[in-house]
């Protein structure tokens, strides 16, 4: 079978995804804070947060955005697997649903 051609990087996601989403851009925006060498990842985060924070129902990435998003979603889903495998009781119950909300995201919007 061919490939396609284009791609469709547009999503809908609900109320609790989007704050989800719109608080792991904040966090890595402020982890990215004042360092030029990740200021190229600092914009993208930054777009992609004013994205998620208009109005409109869809959000409409570009395909380096999906990218980055994807990447560092993934990431963080491995740290937080990490996390609850190796740590303490609280520890595995505080990332537990942080956890969840992630993964869902990933499978849901960002698997290829």
């Amino acid at each position: 079978m061919a490939k396609k051609l284009f791609k469709n990087y547009s999503f809908t996601f609900d109320k609790n995804e989007r704050k989800v989403l719109t608080t792991f851009c904040k966090q890595a925006l402020k982890q990215m804070y004042g360092n030029p060498e990740l200021a190229k990842q600092a914009a993208i985060f930054d777009s992609i947060l004013k994205k998620l924070e208009s109005e409109n129902e869809e959000v409409k990435l570009t395909k380096n955005e999906k990218y980055v998003l994807t990447a560092s979603l993934k990431e963080n889903v491995k740290f937080l697997k990490d996390k609850t495998e190796n740590g303490s009781f609280f520890t595995k119950w505080f990332y537990k649903s942080v956890l969840r909300q992630y993964e869902s995201l990933v499978s849901n919007h960002f698997e290829d």
